[in-house]
């Protein structure tokens, strides 16, 4: 009976340990989302303060996109927004920035020190948007079709290596199939 009351604890920690080793083997940029190939979120945001022009789901009519949250008091944004410049710059692909639950004016002041990458940005203060977007935290990136339906969504901050090998093949197929489009 001792031996049965000892063996018990241990098959619990050796399940617990096959559980949190399988959790750990987990990439967490890539967590799903329930948007995947379902149309845009509706939304219309207002500008941020200091800009005239605001992001609603109707700027992206038939273009692929990406759709990118930050925020000035995210840290990992930073590390991004270089490579959301290059990518601007470089690959023509239009950028929307959805400014998330940030104080007031901290996100044109952010944007007015770093450069911005953006077409649209709008002003989600309440996280009303994030929340039908699913978001979990900042950074995160939505591809969208010429279709207006979430293609991919990526957690975390986009690098040079992310985005040319993961993110840009999906752009360019996309861009194709929407070139081919009747």
């Amino acid at each position: 009976m001792k031996r049965i009351l000892f063996l018990v604890p241990l098959a619990l920690f050796v399940v617990l340990g096959i559980y949190f080793a399988v959790g750990l083997t987990r990439d967490p940029s890539h967590m799903p989302s329930a948007l995947i190939d379902k149309p845009l979120p509706e939304f219309d945001l207002a500008a941020i303060e200091g800009e005239t022009r605001g992001f609603a789901t109707s700027d992206l009519d038939g273009e692929v996109a990406l759709i990118n949250f930050f925020g000035s008091w995210c840290i990992s944004c930073i590390i991004e927004h270089p490579v959301l410049m290059d990518i601007a710059a470089r690959e023509g692909v239009v950028i929307a920035g959805i400014d998330w639950k940030d104080k007031p004016g901290a996100g044109k002041s952010w944007l007015d020190q770093r450069g911005n990458p953006y077409v649209f940005i709008g002003d989600d203060p309440s996280g009303r948007t994030a929340i039908d977007f699913g978001i979990t935290g900042a950074p995160e990136t939505f591809i969208i079709d010429h279709k207006g339906r979430v293609r991919y969504r990526y957690a975390g901050p986009i690098t040079p290596q992310i985005w040319q090998r993961d993110l840009k093949p999906l752009v360019e197929k996309l861009r194709k199939e929407g070139d081919d489009a009747p």
